[in-house]
């Protein structure tokens, strides 16, 4: 890609603001090493030697966004614990602000506890609150984020669903209703309990899982006439301005209903796959509130998602690492 065109681009998302609302966690990692097999079990003894927080689901999206120069806004719910402690410190560390972040003694902060030893993922342990939040704290989240809306500018809205329950369809319908009217890019990355309650939205950014639970239909990954036509499909249905399927080792499929385009992903090496959907949906959001054309918005969320996949854990993509690899791209 031209060297011009991808400063400009770095340069708008550095102007921009982004309101994020849903599932907020604690990514915890237990890093160690297995040197023997429990006598009480078949199973690994790991030795710790580094206990880690990061930020993971919405506040992942939020620290992306952050990393490619716009300003993120977070508004989720978290437990009255100390992982919930845990998170605020983290946010505060990465100066996202806190203030759009709801404490409820009722629920437990969700944590994702990863083992990981020689490199190589162990065992996961969640907690978690599945159950959509309360009225009451349904009702604080949309007038804050009204509030935000019109006291400050926002160029796009992503909704970071991840089935823990903040993102009702009461507070997505109501968030939704004012961006139409203010004319505020929306986008969506969805999980299965809400997928057909997301309609009239500019992105929708399924992986293929989540697209063949939520449409019902029984498609190979690798048949791409049959997703292009479930897509177009669901998109007319669903009212959608761009859909956007990510297909994990084959690459991304988008389609705006006038033309289709699928990318395959660029061969590197996979260390883990966690987190990348976070950075796909940052880097499609801002592309799209840029006003890049899809072709673009498609190649430059491939490559995010593959750079972060070359890293162990959650990680935030590398700007200046993602830059160079857009200049090294023929489109």
């Amino acid at each position: 890609m031209d060297t011009t065109l991808v400063n400009q681009i770095f340069e708008k998302f550095s102007e921009m603001r982004a309101i994020v609302i849903g599932d907020a966690m604690v990514d915890t990692y237990l890093w160690g090493k297995v040197e023997r097999l429990s006598p009480e079990a078949p199973v690994p003894i790991v030795a710790v030697t580094k206990r880690e927080n990061r930020l993971g689901g919405a506040a992942n999206v939020s620290r992306n966004l952050q990393a490619l120069g716009a300003v993120p806004v977070l508004f989720s719910v978290i437990g009255d614990d100390e992982k919930g402690k845990d998170f605020m410190e983290l946010l505060e560390l990465r100066e996202i602000r806190n203030d759009g972040i709801y404490v409820d003694s009722a629920r437990s902060t969700t944590v994702k506890n990863r083992i990981i030893s020689n490199g190589k993922h162990v065992a996961r342990v969640d907690e978690e609150s599945t159950e959509y939040i309360s009225e009451e704290i349904e009702k604080w989240l949309v007038d804050a984020i009204i509030k935000e809306i019109n006291t400050n500018p926002v160029d796009v809205i992503i909704f970071v669903d991840y089935d823990k329950g903040v993102v009702t369809p009461t507070l997505f319908n109501a968030i939704n209703k004012i961006a139409i009217e203010k004319g505020i890019l929306t986008a969506v990355d969805p999980k299965r309990r809400n997928f057909n309650n997301y309609r009239d939205v500019s992105l929708f950014k399924p992986n293929f899982k989540e697209f063949v639970e939520g449409t019902g239909l029984s498609i190979a990954k690798d048949d791409l006439e049959a997703i292009k036509k479930a897509a177009d499909e669901f998109k007319v249905k669903q009212n959608l301005k761009l859909i956007f399927v990510t297909l994990s080792e084959l690459g991304v499929f988008i389609s705006n209903g006038v033309k289709e385009q699928y990318y395959p992903v660029v061969i590197r090496y996979i260390a883990d796959v966690s987190g990348a959907g976070d950075t796909v949906i940052s880097v499609a959001s801002l592309a799209m509130a840029a006003g890049l054309p899809p072709k673009i918005m498609a190649l430059m969320s491939n490559l995010a998602g593959g750079l972060v996949c070359e890293k162990l854990g959650v990680v935030p993509i590398d700007k200046k690492q993602l830059r160079k690899e857009m200049k090294s791209q023929k489109i």
